[in-house]
């Protein structure tokens, strides 16, 4: 404890001269007390300016402490409002022109409004001493301060003595509580907070709280000295002695590491109560860890080797928490809609409350061989951001398990999986293994991450080695190559989750159950951000839920104009930066709005990252709107043909695949055939070449289900009718004109939702999609069924100029 304080009376002369308005010095992790006298080094010229004027005026400068030390220059709005008048005594320059200063604390003062900012600040003050109420109160707080303060300063170390005699002859409580404060480790804000309590008792009450808990923290602290001496010395007197029985039973021959080690392991294995393999395994390698040396090589890998096999959760296993409705609300909480997923872990849910209702297992009654087989294997496809992921973590929360997962994207190893053979040095087990100790239950939601993303090369095939894990008929007897002895994985509940299926192996896709998560509708997605990335952003970006109202309006201008995906993952970044951004004006004082609108969006985002393909009305013939399907989800795909004078032939371009070409050319030959029903003379086919395109030529595209647009793009560029640009189509066709069923139903008429068509001409035989859109998404489109190509062409070409516009109307299911 330093007393660098002046005592009262020695500045009654300077409290006269103070004017009302003073050039003030920013502090950093200080607090200025009046009394104190402090050394302090001024580097900023514009400070340094301040100081020479001081000097050479009234010698008196004003100290507040910054409320952000790092700022160099701080505005009025970065530093505290209380602060202390101060002279100053010398000042010296440096050799590095700096300035050393030397300032004595004179009285508090408070700041009334702030005059400028340039060159340095200067502020019109206000004296504000403390009120000071003579009386027996304040008698008996500063008895205690100073009791308090000399059993500080006997518990600190390098005090002088007479440190506490000086303590007990202040009479002045205000020098005193000053002399304690300047001389505490305090914390930066709440020396201000002392600074700034304007009544001394109570500001003495905060200094004997503080001082309170110095004194304890001192006192443990002298205990826990005293207690590490006295452990430090018998340590040492047992390593001493440890030491020579060492070399005493060196001496006879009777080193006993590896009789401990023996002993060690083996009431391990007796704990862990390893099943006939594993432990007929295990004594084997104890056997031969009791004859080896321990400097051995062997010997830490038959040690490491015995600890994995202990670790494991042979027996441990988590109780399912068969509470259907519980685990209803937990899934509906975490993800909206998916109704899919849920229903399949309801029903897991009611089986195994059955089988624990009647007492009955699920292989009690299956014949020899039919025993394992009851393992649950999920694979979740869809485009990124939907949610799959995040629902292995739900699914567990929902059944009380632990949660496991690993990410399959780029393994190219099958040891990854399998783990190492001992022979080589440094082998571990597999992740599969791994995971399991991790999660330390034998029965976790284990998620196997981008299953759709496993390599293979000279290393051997990751996809075959998961074809044991993930098959519930032998997954019973998962035999890691390092281990070398079966582990059960059959109570595993398996989740893997994938973009897409064309890229996993066959047999592997054969093992699991598919559950397709398609993208979400405009309605979803606000639901989806309202209820729950708006909270979690506003929470991740350190703002209160008053400071930022998102607008529902808001939320479908971001949907709208700035994503354009299947998920909510961008949503959720540019939620992110709206909420980034109104951090920085409140962080920087400047006012803003807390409600976000639209336009308030367009002014923190800047321009619209997307807009409508189908915003300007397309009257050219020859472009037809096509449904897809990617990995991202569902996209509309413009056709576009067009003519020229030649010799008939037919030219296609966009990157296309064999089977996207064939149906360009099928389109084609339906197109000539038809000449005479479609009104066009059959010599333009001859002296006329056609060129098909479809753009965004750096993107493969392949698959028969543009069939249908070609069509219409074809018959359009011929007949010199327009499509309707609010029709989106999507169909195989054949020769004879028939519509065939394709895939991806739902994922195209979202993407023509979300593109902004209101018509949507599907195969027939694809009614039996139309029950898995939303019911928002039926309400707002026109769903036509097409069996022929006739269909289509009468309902999506646009009548020519007599007004014919074919014969045949399409079937129709309208929302």
């Amino acid at each position: 404890m330093a007393l660098n304080l002046f005592k009262p009376g020695d500045n009654d002369d300077d409290l006269k001269r103070i004017p009302r308005e003073i050039g003030i010095l920013p502090l950093r992790n200080l607090v200025a007390y009046p009394y104190m006298v402090l050394p302090l080094a001024v580097v900023l010229p514009n400070f340094m300016k301040m100081i020479e004027e001081a000097v050479d005026g009234s010698h008196l400068v004003g100290l507040i402490t910054c409320k952000e030390p790092t700022v160099d220059n701080p505005m009025p709005w970065q530093i505290y409002e209380v602060g202390t008048i101060a002279r100053i005594h010398r000042a010296v320059k440096t050799s590095n022109k700096h300035l050393h200063v030397i300032v004595q604390g004179i009285e508090r003062f408070r700041v009334k409004f702030w005059r400028r900012t340039e060159p340095y600040l200067v502020a019109q003050i206000e004296l504000s001493p403390e009120r000071m109420e003579e009386g027996v109160e304040l008698d008996a707080l500063k008895r205690r301060l100073q009791i308090l303060a000399q059993e500080v300063v006997t518990l600190m170390p390098n005090i002088p003595e007479d440190a506490g005699n000086y303590l007990e002859s202040i009479e002045d409580p205000r020098y005193l509580a000053y002399l304690v404060a300047a001389n505490s480790r305090i914390k930066t804000p709440t020396s201000q907070k002392i600074l700034e309590i304007d009544d001394l008792n109570d500001k003495l009450r905060a200094l004997i709280s503080l001082l309170s808990r110095e004194k304890e923290v001192l006192s443990l602290d002298h205990k826990i000295q005293a207690e590490t001496h006295e452990e430090m010395g018998k340590a040492q007197r047992d390593y001493y002695l440890r030491q020579q029985m060492k070399a005493i039973q060196k001496e006879l021959g009777e080193e006993s590491d590896a009789e401990d080690d023996y002993a060690e392991y083996e009431q391990k294995l007796i704990k862990a109560a390893l099943p006939k393999e594993a432990h007929e395994e295990a004594q084997r390698e104890l056997r031969r860890l009791k004859g080896m040396h321990p400097s051995s090589a062997e010997h830490s890998v038959i040690k490491t080797y015995l600890n994995w096999l202990t670790d494991l959760p042979w027996h441990t296993r988590s109780d399912d928490r068969l509470d259907i409705a519980h685990a209803r609300v937990i899934l509906d909480e975490d993800h909206y809609d998916l109704e899919d997923v849920k229903d399949r872990l309801i029903e897991y849910l009611a089986v195994k409350k059955l089988l624990r209702e009647r007492g009955e297992t699920p292989d009690k009654e299956a014949p020899q061989g039919d025993a394992q087989g009851t393992g649950t294997l999920l694979c979740l496809v869809g485009p990124p951001g939907v949610g799959k992921t995040s629902l292995g973590q739900s699914i567990a929360r929902a059944l009380g398990r632990r949660f496991t997962r690993m990410s399959l994207g780029g393994i190219r190893d099958e040891a990854e999986i399998r783990g190492h053979r001992r022979t080589y040095i440094g082998a571990m087990p597999g992740r599969i293994i791994q995971a399991i100790k991790r999660a330390g239950t034998r029965n976790p939601v284990f998620m196997l991450d981008e299953i759709d993303k496993v390599g293979s090369d000279w290393r051997g095939d990751p996809s075959s080695a998961l074809l044991e894990v993930l098959d519930p008929a032998q997954n019973h007897a998962f035999r890691d190559h390092y281990l070398d002895v079966d582990f059960d994985l059959s109570e595993v509940m398996f989740i893997t989750t994938a973009n897409q299926l064309e890229t996993i192996l066959p047999p592997l896709r054969d093992r699991m159950e598919t559950i397709a998560l398609d993208g979400y509708t405009e309605h979803e997605k606000l639901h989806i951000a309202v209820n729950h990335l708006v909270p979690r952003q506003t929470r991740v970006n350190g703002l209160k839920p008053e400071e930022i109202i998102f607008g529902r309006p808001a939320l479908a201008c971001i949907i709208a104009d700035y994503t354009r995906e299947a998920g909510v993952r961008n949503l959720e970044r540019q939620i992110g930066a709206v909420c980034r951004k109104t951090a920085v004006c409140i962080s920087t004082g400047q006012p803003g709005p807390t409600e976000i609108t639209p336009d308030r969006i367009r002014q923190l985002l800047k321009k619209p990252l997307f807009e409508s393909e189908i915003s300007e009305t397309i009257d050219l013939p020859g472009i037809a709107t096509g449904l897809s399907v990617t990995a991202y989800g569902g996209e509309i795909l413009f056709i576009e043909a067009t003519r020229m004078p030649g010799k008939g032939e037919l030219t296609i371009t966009g990157h296309l695949g064999e089977v996207m070409m064939e149906s360009a050319r099928i389109a084609h030959s339906y197109v000539r055939s038809q000449a005479v029903n479609l009104g066009i003379e059959a010599r333009r086919f001859k002296d006329t070449d056609i060129h098909l395109h479809v753009p965004a030529g750096a993107i493969p595209k392949d698959g028969p289900s543009a069939g249908l647009a070609m069509v219409l793009a074809m018959a359009s560029i011929f007949t010199g009718r327009p499509v309707r640009s609010d029709v989106g189509l999507t169909g195989e066709v054949t020769l004879r004109g028939r519509v065939l069923p394709v895939g991806g139903i739902k994922i195209k008429v979202l993407a023509a939702h979300r593109a902004g068509l209101r018509t949507v001409i599907l195969p027939r035989r694809n009614d039996r999609d139309l029950d898995e859109l939303p019911q928002e998404v039926r309400g707002e489109m026109t769903i036509r069924l097409a069996d022929r190509v006739e269909d289509a062409l009468a309902f999506a070409l646009q009548p020519d100029e007599s007004g014919a516009a074919g014969t045949r109307q399409p079937n129709s299911a309208t929302g």
